[in-house]
């Protein structure tokens, strides 16, 4: 079904089945990226774990060759290090190291149906002022989640995520946002980090909504860099980023991606 006004599609109970079966095995890279994540090791070593085991599951990984600006996306996860917000590029030579935060985006395909879902994780031990703000950017996306219900508006969800975060002194990127998914990995509607309460699409049971903070400790500018796909942070300041596949239901809602 499409709602003409928005072109969002609603899913039926046996597309969400394929959502929450691809959601899962996204959820289950990001639990065991727990124990690889550790100093010394490259992005790109994540990357390929994050591959091998998609492809243990007989699964396809979801951003490999989703274009781009200006060429596809190379690698099966994204990976972001301190400053970079989204799109961090793998590679051998980016070596994590101890008081770094990095931020994995994963997606998943099933039968033709998306799960995408990330994690900031911090790489040995961390400033205090790092692992608040991972604290405040996963409380963000939770206390947003509570607001993703049938007949809440879609800035009940955004506003959830704003107050969260400015109540903690930092700020929201506002020219990246969630997104409805499915069929395909970015559908509509956009989930602005950004707005007032009681605005925006009404809710209803079928949506299924890639919910995203991504939260700066300074300013909310994001700049790309030169390789087309990576966004950091203007000022350089760090940045945090969680996310989950959330199904609204007749019931509630349902996290696909949490395991």
């Amino acid at each position: 079904m499409f709602f003409k006004k928005h072109n969002i599609e609603t899913k039926t109970s046996a597309e969400i089945n394929k959502m929450r079966i691809a959601g899962r095995v996204v959820g289950e890279v990001l639990e065991k990226l727990v124990q690889i994540i550790k100093p010394g090791i490259s992005t790109k070593d994540i990357d390929k774990f994050s591959e091998k085991y998609i492809k243990s599951k007989n699964m396809l990984p979801g951003f490999l060759g989703v274009e781009g600006t200006t060429y596809p996306f190379p690698a099966t996860a994204c990976v972001s290090i301190n400053d970079e917000v989204v799109h961090g590029i793998p590679s051998a030579s980016r070596i994590l190291r101890a008081g770094d935060i990095v931020s994995v985006d994963i997606g998943v395909i099933y039968d033709g149906y998306y799960g995408d879902a990330a994690k900031t994780y911090p790489v040995g031990n961390v400033s205090d002022t790092a692992s608040n703000l991972l604290k405040i950017t996963e409380m963000a996306l939770y206390e947003s989640i509570k607001f993703a219900l049938s007949g809440n508006r879609l800035g009940d969800i955004s506003n959830a995520i704003q107050r969260t975060a400015e109540n903690a002194g930092y700020s929201v990127v506002r020219d990246f946002v969630g997104h409805g998914i499915g069929r395909e990995l970015h559908e509509d509607p956009p989930i602005p980090n950004f707005g007032q309460a009681g605005t925006g699409v009404k809710l209803v049971s079928g949506m299924v909504l890639a919910i995203e903070p991504m939260i700066n400790i300074g300013g909310y500018k994001v700049e790309m860099l030169d390789n087309d796909w990576t966004i950091v942070t203007k000022d350089g300041s760090l940045s945090a980023h969680f996310e989950h596949t959330v199904a609204i239901t007749e019931n509630g809602n349902e996290i696909l991606t949490k395991v």
